[in-house]
């Protein structure tokens, strides 16, 4: 029996269908064939970059093609962002996404590139706390004294940062905030700056990586009052979070992940997140980002792209409450 018009319509779509479900299939079986290029929009040799690293020579093995690092710093994070939105989306141009991106989609609105418009969430790789420490000359020993101290003599204590829009400056924002206090932001070019005046005594505050600040620490040079994240740290577990320390629901962490420009076959995000997630669950890369700081964050496509869109909202609030302007 000779088929119908609507018999042979649908016969069509299904052919087409299964043509591109098998040619789909075909896009993430031959992916990759060669050296994919990962924007880093910091310089080399800082944090976020050493984990993109380590990350980088685990997906060359897993992927049998070598991740090429290509470090675009600029304009807050804008110059490598831009150029990532500007490649081919063919799955051989990631970008390393860091917190630091979502305060600049506030802070800077006529840039070229949306975020989530403009890139595809691949995956998370993870977080890392942050600590506040003052100088010891501050007679306050715990969150609750440095608050109340703070309230005592609105605009008199001052915070450092590694510049406008950084993690560490946010995460002095997000405090004034939550406590209601008046403190000075005195922004750096960048973090060295900020911890030689914090151990001279010239600042009195400031939140900073763990892992930079552990060795101070140790030493006296500076007290530690809280951590920024969920839980504790285990390099401070000694030291309570701020959220345990006096100002509930506090968090503010550095984090990192991988975002693919607009429009890359979302078999090869498939395949990319999959591939990242199997390390993130290995012992042994979790204890080796452990000692270094970090936790390992696995998330789906999905689950990144809320994540990211729940961290652009959340700074958003803090920018605008605080009237932050870029430099």
């Amino acid at each position: 029996m000779p088929m119908s018009t609507s018999q042979r319509v649908s016969s069509l779509i299904a052919a087409a269908a299964l043509s591109l479900l098998l040619a789909a299939a075909s896009v993430a079986q031959d992916y990759p064939s060669r050296p994919i290029k990962m924007i880093v929009p910091f310089g080399a040799g800082g944090p976020t970059d050493i984990f993109t690293r380590l990350l980088a020579e685990e997906l060359r093995k897993a992927l049998g093609e070598p991740l090429v690092m290509e470090n675009r710093p600029g304009a807050g994070t804008i110059i490598g962002t831009d150029a990532a939105a500007k490649s081919p989306p063919d799955g051989y141009t990631l970008l390393m996404m860091s917190a630091t991106q979502t305060t600049t989609e506030t802070l800077v609105p006529n840039k070229s590139y949306k975020l989530l418009r403009d890139f595809v969430p691949v995956a998370s790789l993870l977080n890392s706390e942050l600590v506040m420490v003052v100088h010891p000359s501050v007679p306050a020993n715990t969150v609750e004294e440095f608050i109340a101290l703070a309230k005592a003599k609105p605009g008199a204590l001052n915070y450092a940062s590694s510049g406008v829009g950084s993690n560490y400056h946010m995460a002095g924002e997000l405090f004034k905030t939550l406590t209601a206090t008046d403190i000075l932001h005195v922004p750096y070019k960048g973090s060295t700056g900020a911890r030689n005046d914090i151990i001279s005594g010239q600042i009195e505050m400031m939140f900073d990586s763990v892992p930079s600040m552990a060795p101070m620490i140790q030493a006296g040079r500076v007290k530690a009052l809280g951590t920024t994240g969920k839980v504790r740290s285990a390099i401070l577990p000694g030291v309570p979070t701020l959220s345990e320390a006096g100002v509930p629901g506090y968090e503010a962490t550095i984090w990192i992940g991988l975002m693919a420009p607009a429009g890359t076959p979302q078999p090869i995000v498939t395949r990319l997140n999959a591939e990242i997630n199997k390390i993130l669950t290995r012992a042994d890369v979790r204890q080796q980002w452990e000692k270094q700081g970090a936790t390992a964050m696995a998330m789906s496509p999905d689950e990144f792209g809320a994540y990211v869109q729940s961290e652009i909202d959340k700074w958003a609030k803090v920018i605008k409450a605080n009237g932050i302007k870029p430099e």
